[in-house]
């Protein structure tokens, strides 16, 4: 199977430029695709971009990730229904560190096909004004530049509010491929669907001023089977960044994928080959309760992401979520593997020396008291992982960290108890 065969069966072509893409593709190419710098980390959306990257370079391609150091100043109104703020150079600066740390620990920047980051700010930050219009603005007309998919349809989102900024952003993206094709030799850009017209405007310029054939492949937008954007979970971007996006919550998003969806998020982000990725399909079909794909899935992307260390961390909060033990856990991490379940917070004078099932019902995880002792009398109720009788009082040493506990009613209600000093 060709690299470009592969992509189609894996869903990562939605179109080409050019038909001839496919026999292009045979022999090494210099491809690029662009990553927004507009946070401090790349979120789980941008992992398509950087596995079709990976999967070029495993075919010996030459690859280019470009960080809009100068484009991310400006925004890219594609899929974008308001302008959005903007950034200093040192906001940019700090956010590209972050990024080249994502993108390295998926990438191979070393070695004899090692990858290129390179940042657009470094041939925009010295062209002039009049330089900038008469060599390369010139080359676009505005009636092609509003036909473009993305300015259409921020207009109507925007009701007429795209700034000039955002519409000369295609511009700046297309002098980038100019670019890289004269210093790489780059002769194709990636990305996503939305990035068509973006694209387009690339290998366009570079047919108009250097009469020669550039090209574009897109791959279709991931969404899950109900239409919402990948990589948002309740509404909040999943960062690559540990720091940003809990090790935990990352590898529990992918764990916790449709069955509709995995199969999917497997062929596009997984190394697996296709007929591995098949026999997952059918161990989910003959025992969908086993979850075979969906934890194949989670533990690869986040050993991917973050490494054996982080993966090691998630699968253990996942056990202590599931009645594990906690030892061994920090107060964070116990705040963040509990941060969906019930809580209360409570004096420490309250708790301290008071039986376990007394503090239990004080904090709401029972309606009584007596409640309460009749499911330690029963040995249903647990103290951070430890079943406690009617009789176990609670400790000053019971605390995680100074500030939680861990309650457990049978096997899997947990409450997490937060203990002020007050």
């Amino acid at each position: 199977m060709t690299l470009f065969e592969e992509l189609a069966a894996r869903g990562l072509v939605e179109a080409t430029t050019a038909p001839e893409i496919e026999k292009l593709l045979e022999t090494p190419q210099t491809v690029y695709c662009g990553f927004d710098p507009s946070a401090a980390s790349l979120q789980a959306g941008n992992l398509v971009s950087i596995m079709v990257l990976r999967r070029f370079q495993q075919a010996g391609h030459k690859v280019i990730a470009l960080v809009g150091g100068a484009t991310g100043l400006i925004g890219d109104p594609s899929g974008k229904s308001a302008e959005r703020n903007m950034l200093t150079l040192e906001q940019v600066e700090e956010n590209k560190r972050g990024i080249r740390d994502n993108l390295s620990r998926i990438l191979d920047f070393d070695g004899p096909n090692a990858a290129i980051m390179v940042d657009n700010y470094d041939w925009y930050k010295s062209t002039s004004a009049i330089e900038f219009l008469r060599d390369i603005a010139i080359n676009f007309r505005v009636p092609q530049m509003l036909a473009k998919e993305s300015v259409k349809k921020r207009l109507e989102a925007s009701e007429g509010a795209l700034t000039f900024t955002e519409f000369s952003y295609q511009i700046l993206q297309g002098n980038d491929f100019l670019h890289l094709y004269d210093n790489y030799g780059c002769r194709l850009e990636v990305g996503g669907a939305d990035q068509w017209g973006n694209i387009t405007a690339g290998t366009d310029l570079v047919h108009r001023m250097r009469g020669k054939t550039a090209y574009g492949l897109t791959f279709p937008l991931l969404l899950d089977s109900a239409g919402r954007k990948f990589g948002k979970s309740e509404g909040n971007a999943l960062f690559m960044n540990g720091d940003m996006t809990s090790v935990y919550d990352w590898y529990q998003y992918f764990l916790r994928a449709a069955d509709a969806d995995v199969i999917r998020y497997l062929k596009v982000f997984s190394l697996k080959s296709l007929e591995e990725i098949a026999a997952r399909e059918e161990q989910m079909k003959a025992n969908p309760e086993a979850r075979i794909p969906q934890k194949a899935l989670a533990e690869e992307i986040t050993l991917l992401v973050h490494g054996e260390a982080g993966l090691k961390t998630a699968q253990g909060a996942t056990q202590t979520l599931f009645g594990g033990s906690i030892e061994g856990k920090t107060a964070d991490e116990l705040e963040t593997i509990f941060k969906d379940v019930k809580s209360s917070e409570i004096a420490k004078s309250e708790c301290v020396g008071q039986p376990v099932f007394m503090i239990a019902a004080k904090a709401g995880m029972f309606k009584s008291n007596g409640e309460a002792r009749r499911m330690a009398q029963q040995g249903g109720l647990s103290l951070n992982g430890a079943k406690v009788d009617d009789k176990r009082v609670f400790e000053d040493g019971d605390l995680v960290g100074g500030r939680v506990a861990v309650l457990r009613s049978g096997k899997k209600n947990h409450f997490l108890l937060k203990v002020s000093q007050s």
